[in-house]
C-alpha cells in the first residue's frame, strides 16, 4: 500500500513554508504509475504523475511515528530530494469537521542541501511520465462526456476542471 497525502498547494523546498497535507486513504501500489482521468463518481479529475522516486522513512517504526503525529523521511525523487517531515496539525485540524481532524498534517522541508527558494512547481510543472501538463493529460485521456460543449462542471473543483477542459479543447483545435 502507498501511504498518501494530498498537498493542495504542492510541496515547497523552503523550510520556512508549512504546506497543508491532507492524509487520504492508502492506495494500492499499482496506483503509483497511474496518470490519466478518473471518471465522475470516484474522486473525479485529472491525475498527473508529477514526481517519482524512493521514499525512505527516517523513523524506525513508521506506524508509531504516524500514531505520534510526526513522521520524518527522505525523498529520492526526480524533482523532490532530501529530508522532510509530516506533522499532524492541531491548528489546521480546527478548520475541518471533527471526523477529519486527524487527516490534517503539515509538510515541511528540512534544512539540507536540497532546500532553497526555488518554486519547484513553477520550475518543473510537467509530468515525469508523459511530459505533459494537466490540460495535455486531459486532452489525451478525455472521456466523451467531458469533451462535449455545454457539459460544464459545477462547484470550485468543477470550475478548475472546466478551465482544463477549455485549455484542452483549445490545444486540440491547433
Amino acid at each position: 500500500m502507498l501511504l498518501s497525502w494530498a498537498v493542495p498547494k504542492g510541496p515547497s523546498l523552503n523550510p520556512r513554508d508549512k504546506r497543508l497535507a491532507m492524509m487520504t486513504e492508502d492506495h494500492p501500489l499499482d496506483y503509483g504509475d497511474f496518470e490519466g482521468v478518473i471518471p465522475e463518481g470516484y474522486g473525479s479529475g485529472v491525475v498527473m504523475l508529477w514526481d517519482r522516486g524512493r521514499w525512505l522513512p527516517l523513523d524506525d517504526d513508521v506506524d508509531a511515528a504516524i500514531e505520534k503525529g510526526q513522521i520524518k523521511f527522505e525523498l529520492q525523487g526526480v524533482k523532490l530530494k532530501g529530508q522532510w517531515v509530516l506533522v499532524r496539525s492541531a491548528g489546521a485540524a480546527r478548520r475541518f469537521s471533527p471526523n477529519q481532524q486527524d487527516r490534517a498534517w503539515l509538510l515541511i522541508k528540512h534544512r539540507d542541501g536540497w532546500a532553497g527558494d526555488v518554486d519547484v512547481l513553477t520550475a518543473a510543472p510537467l509530468s515525469v511520465l508523459s511530459g505533459k501538463d494537466l490540460a495535455g493529460i486531459l486532452l489525451e485521456h478525455m472521456p466523451a462526456q467531458w469533451s462535449a460543449p455545454g457539459n460544464e462542471q459545477k462547484g470550485r473543483i468543477g470550475k478548475q476542471l472546466q478551465l482544463l477542459i477549455d485549455q484542452a479543447r483549445g490545444a486540440g483545435n491547433k
